[in-house]
């Protein structure tokens, strides 16, 4: 990174103040991810990837915008410093906002927690989860942040395309998947929300000493769209094995670790919301799991490309890709 050009962006068009430093941190797959340290204090900087990219991907735009709009509100974000779209600067757009110093769980089990803690912890996953479905779109001059329509509809066509248009393979399994959800589609029941779009453990900053959680990261897949999908994508997370890997709770005793099932964790968030229950959940779920294989499809296809933040891990995500097709089939018929 050309920290020169950098810090003269930064000092022309922020109150910031240099000399800067940058680390890059591990990870942020899909859009690299630095620190960046000054004597006033400590930043964090999102580009987006270098080389040839898919048209809406990597939307940095979109990140900064959702979260400066969410300042002050139900939902914690990062406070936004600036958003930089000149590619000549770094070679990418970027933005910048403030580190939050917390904690990061990468292993959704909490093994260093406690069963009340670990229980409280979920239940402010939850409650913040349910926020960004409560947020005032009218207030926050989101309205226009996703299109109109059949949210569903409308993702499963965006990520077929994206799929095949980074596809390496043909894989029967994924192939069957989308065509189960194009027929199993629920209705459009009109409810439009802030969504996430990745909303799981490892993208929540929680606070040094409580369960609290101070920040929500990575904003890259949000949009207007329809909740039950932001519930779906986090419960697709559980089932998923446990371990560096998968990060999942499959086969763990939950009521020992003081974590709810999913059943106990959907009708949580419908207490917190005033619904009754989900019906056609399973669709939601079968989605979730055939857009996390599109997703790790492109970063299979970048790291083959050699556009990969970190090509090792592009390859071992990419490997993941008939695991979630296939999840995603079980899901849709169970």
């Amino acid at each position: 990174m050309n920290l020169a050009a950098l810090t003269r962006w930064i000092e022309a068009n922020t109150a910031l103040r240099g000399p800067f430093e940058a680390e890059k941190f591990a990870s942020g797959q899909s859009n690299p991810t630095y620190r960046l340290s000054a004597p006033g204090g400590t930043y964090v900087l999102r580009r987006k990837p270098e080389g040839v990219l898919l048209k809406s991907a990597h939307a940095v735009d979109r990140e900064y915008r959702v979260q400066r709009a969410l300042a002050g509100s139900a939902v914690p974000v990062a406070g936004m410093q600036g958003l930089c779209e000149d590619d000549s600067v770094i070679g990418t757009a970027f933005y910048i906002m403030d580190h939050v110093a917390g904690r990061i769980f990468f292993d959704p089990a909490l093994p260093d927690q406690m069963p009340p803690d670990r229980k409280a912890m979920y239940d402010e996953m939850l409650r913040v989860l349910a926020a960004i479905h409560e947020v005032d779109l009218t207030a926050t001059a989101l309205t226009d942040y996703g299109p109109q329509g059949h949210y569903l509809a409308r993702q499963l066509a965006r990520w077929t395309k994206q799929y095949k248009a980074t596809e390496t393979e043909l894989l029967p399994d994924m192939e069957a998947l989308i065509a189960g959800l194009e027929a199993d589609l629920p209705q459009d029941d009109g409810q439009r929300t802030l969504v996430h779009g990745d909303y799981r453990i490892d993208n929540l900053i929680f606070a040094p000493d409580s369960t609290r959680i101070l920040a929500v990261l990575d904003w890259e897949l949000s949009t207007v769209g329809h909740p039950y999908a932001d519930l779906a994508a986090l419960v697709m997370q559980w089932q998923l094995p446990p371990g560096k890997v998968g990060r999942g709770l499959a086969g763990l005793d939950r009521a020992r670790l003081g974590v709810p099932t999913d059943a106990q964790a959907v009708a949580r968030y419908c207490e917190l919301r005033g619904l009754g229950d989900i019906p056609d959940f399973n669709v939601y779920l079968a989605f979730a799991f055939f857009r996390m294989a599109a997703i790790l499809q492109g970063v299979k296809k970048r790291g083959l490309d050699g556009n990969a933040s970190n090509p090792e891990q592009a390859a071992l995500y990419g490997s993941f890709v008939p695991m979630f097709a296939a999840k995603g089939l079980a899901a849709l018929d169970p």
